[in-house]
């Protein structure tokens, strides 16, 4: 089965389409949460207000203010929009965010291989900024290499094969959807660490070099092992950011799954740390020359 993903990734054919992004019902209950609360303030009430008019519980309105209940009703928001006086387009906005909300997309058909919380982001963001420490960036990798990664994490076939499929599908972003910007910073020890398959290194190495040079969204940056420990010591991260003055978001990775980080000084902190390892990694155009050197030496 595994060989059959690789023939299909391979053959010039393969259609490169099939995910629309912006419909990502992450980033639109996350819309929702927000632009309900923004709604009962303008209306001049409190959690406590509402609570008492609708009977409910001041709990279950905070859930659905800060996301924590993932999927309200259309007739629960219908309820909130007449409290708050919202009628007409802005309503019907409102609630097409809810129906667009509680949809049921791809990735989580993948959650026994995907951190779905990091994907559902992912696939709403217009700029994601990728620091993936020992490993080369998912959306870089060849299906060859996920292979690898996912057989020395302890998954079986079955698992590596969905693994490889999975990401094939999150990857599809780089050339459809709504992302307009992805910046990798990819340690040059990731790549040694596959140096022993000199077929795999080259071709993972000719995947970045196609990418960075035929995509106006790819841009890649090579961290060399000479600059010793630095900033991005700590672990992973990804900095998501979306359009509709949304805030930007980060995720960290972690071996028992990662966190979504909102708090806005923390995501500051995490851009600062992005901000250092860009300036120490090699230039695009220097990584470029180098990842070339580094597929003919293979």
């Amino acid at each position: 089965m595994l060989d059959a993903v690789f023939r299909w990734w391979h053959n010039p054919a393969t259609p490169r389409h099939g995910i629309s992004m912006m419909s990502s019902p992450t980033v639109r209950r996350r819309r929702l949460s927000a632009e309900l609360r923004r709604r009962r303030v303008q209306a001049g009430m409190t959690l406590s207000d509402v609570a008492d008019e609708l009977e409910w519980s001041p709990a279950k309105l905070g859930h659905i203010e800060t996301g924590i209940r993932k999927w309200p009703s259309v007739m629960e928001v219908s309820a909130l929009l007449r409290l708050y006086g919202v009628t007409g387009g802005q309503r019907e906005a409102i609630l097409t965010l809810v129906r667009e909300s509680r949809l049921r997309p791809w990735w989580t058909e993948y959650e026994d291989v995907l951190p779905s919380a990091y994907v559902g982001n992912e696939a709403g963001a217009v700029s994601v900024q990728c620091y993936a420490g020992i490993l080369v960036p998912d959306l870089l990798q060849v299906p060859d290499y996920t292979a690898t990664v996912a057989r020395a994490l302890g998954h079986g076939e079955h698992a590596v094969e969905r693994m490889v499929a999975a990401y094939l599908k999150r990857q599809e972003i780089l050339e459809h959807g709504g992302l307009v910007r992805y910046h990798a910073i990819l340690e040059e020890d990731a790549l040694q660490r596959v140096s022993g398959n000199l077929g795999l290194l080259r071709a993972q190495t000719s995947r970045i070099v196609e990418l960075a040079t035929e995509s106006d969204r790819v841009t890649v940056q090579l961290l060399p092992t000479s600059a010793g420990p630095h900033p991005g010591v700590a672990g992973p991260f990804s900095v998501m950011e979306f359009d509709e003055d949304e805030a930007a978001l980060v995720y960290v990775e972690a071996t028992q799954g990662g966190a979504i980080v909102e708090a806005e000084e923390s995501v500051a902190a995490c851009k600062r740390v992005w901000s250092d390892l860009s300036r120490i990694a090699a230039s695009p155009q220097a990584t470029l020359g180098i990842l070339r050197r580094m597929a003919l030496l293979t």
